[in-house]
């Protein structure tokens, strides 16, 4: 499974900051079920809430009625950089020099290690294992001497690699994102007052209206004077180097990132799919949930007929009670199970956004052919994943990527099916607006940011005697 990045939301004067910042990150859960946070302010008081699990867990009513003010800012995290524990989770909230900071982070830096050594070589003192304390470390530096956005600006110029931030000190809220605008971040407005998300999906639960993306390299400032943006680093690049991962699996289907529609585009993927290999079969196949918009787009394209043979239990949650050793492949089984009937003596099509690994898509095709499926062909709606990401998806590193170590032939016997296509390169580029716009280094290894070859629990060590 590709696990997801984090997701932000904030508002600014809105008399219901904490409880709009709650449904804004139960929009975006999808995001991030590891932990969950919200920090509100109110006339120089500060109110914070954070802990481990999915948002209604995380936050009771109690605890909404305590985080008061007008201004909030809330995360849900999935870690790409430091493990899943409660000193982990965001928004980060410290006091330096009489200034309340915190800083919500989505994204991954590729330089943490360097900053982090010279920040401990000044002497900083780091209770975390993530690269947003690093971010911390450096803009509390910077207001030394310059005011927030000053300060911010300094800390982009040093940090590289993929950062969307939502910053809240005082009366002040600022959105940032990195230069090459790796991952989506919005803009909104509910009546008077703006919000920022990750995805427009929590602007539509909360009826609030989209305005517009953060641009790549923007700043935008909100306080007691009004609203400004200014970009924070000069030139910006030419071209944005957007995930296509949101498009392809990340984002939900109903937001709009990248000024693209998702649901739209992962259709358009299937189609592409379609032209370039269909196979001669009874029926076309989805892996939910990921794999039901393409499949639709596939079919549609295809002229075949379209079947949920895969059923998916949705009110399986992240823990449950772990079965005997006899009962093999629970996990899978619990999650998703097949129509029988539906399945014996067919030939079907699956169709999916990916394969990282390999072992969930080998283990369902090893069900059909138990249920007597004549034939199982797999048709992919991405290239495949060939090199780890550093910019903030928990790829496996390169050695676990099953795409990295066999050719499609070998990977179609070692999933014991009758044939296998990827979407190709040019077919994903079709499917989407602005084609040359995104970054593909998980399939070409082209990366746009220089990176440290390191991976997501690197900074474990010097952290590893604290308590969660």
């Amino acid at each position: 499974m590709i696990r997801h990045e984090c997701g932000l939301f904030g508002i600014y004067g809105h008399e219901e900051a904490a409880r709009l910042a709650y449904f804004g990150l139960y929009a975006q859960q999808h995001r991030g079920q590891e932990s969950a946070g919200i920090v509100t302010t109110e006339g120089g008081a500060v109110f914070e809430h954070r802990g481990m699990g999915l948002v209604p867990d995380v936050f009771s009513e109690a605890d909404l009625q305590r985080l008061r003010g007008r201004v909030a800012v809330g995360h849900v995290r999935y870690s790409t950089t430091g493990v899943s524990a409660l000193r982990n989770a965001q928004p980060f909230l410290v006091r330096y020099r009489g200034q309340d900071l915190a800083v919500a982070h989505n994204g991954n830096l590729v330089n943490t290690l360097a900053l982090r050594e010279e920040l401990e070589g000044q002497g900083s003192i780091f209770s975390t294992s993530t690269d947003t304390e690093v971010l911390v470390h450096l803009l509390a530096r910077a207001l030394r001497g310059a005011d927030l956005p000053g300060a911010l600006r300094h800390v982009c110029g040093k940090a590289r690699g993929a950062y969307c931030l939502l910053v809240l000190s005082g009366d002040t809220l600022i959105a940032v994102r990195d230069p090459h605008g790796f991952h989506p971040l919005a803009l909104g407005r509910l009546g008077k007052s703006p919000v920022f998300a990750s995805e427009t999906c929590a602007f539509d639960l909360l009826e609030a209206e989209y305005e517009r993306p953060i641009a790549p390299g923007e700043m935008y400032i909100v306080d007691a004077s009004g609203e400004r943006c200014e970009p924070f680093c000069a030139p910006v690049p030419a071209r944005p180097r957007q995930c296509i991962f949101e498009l392809i699996y990340f984002a939900r289907p109903d937001s709009s990132i990248f000024g693209e529609q998702v649901y739209l585009c992962r259709k358009r993927m299937g189609g592409q799919l379609a032209l370039e290999s269909a196979p001669d079969v009874d029926f076309v196949l989805p892996f939910p949930d990921s794999g039901v918009y393409p499949a639709v787009g596939f079919a549609q394209c295809a002229n075949l007929p379209y079947e949920h043979a895969m059923i998916r239990n949705h009110y399986v949650g992240r823990t449950f009670i772990q079965p005997s050793q006899s009962m093999r492949n629970f996990g899978v089984r619990v999650k998703i199970n097949p129509v029988r009937p539906l399945i014996e003596g067919k030939r079907v099509c699956i169709v999916d956004d990916s394969i990282v690994r390999g072992t969930t898509v080998m283990t369902r095709v090893k069900k059909l052919r138990e249920l007597g499926a004549r034939e199982v062909h797999i048709r992919i709606s991405s290239p495949p994943v060939k090199f780890p990401c550093y910019y903030g998806i928990d790829f496996a590193s390169r050695g676990e990527l099953i795409a990295a170590r066999h050719s499609p032939s070998q990977i179609e016997k070692k999933l014991d099916v009758d044939s296998l296509h990827y979407l190709s390169i040019d077919g994903l580029l079709r499917s989407v607006t602005h084609s040359g716009c995104y970054c593909l280094a998980c399939f070409t290894g082209d990366y746009p940011v220089a990176c440290e070859e390191a991976g997501k629990y690197r900074l474990e060590v010097p952290c590893a005697g604290l308590s969660d």
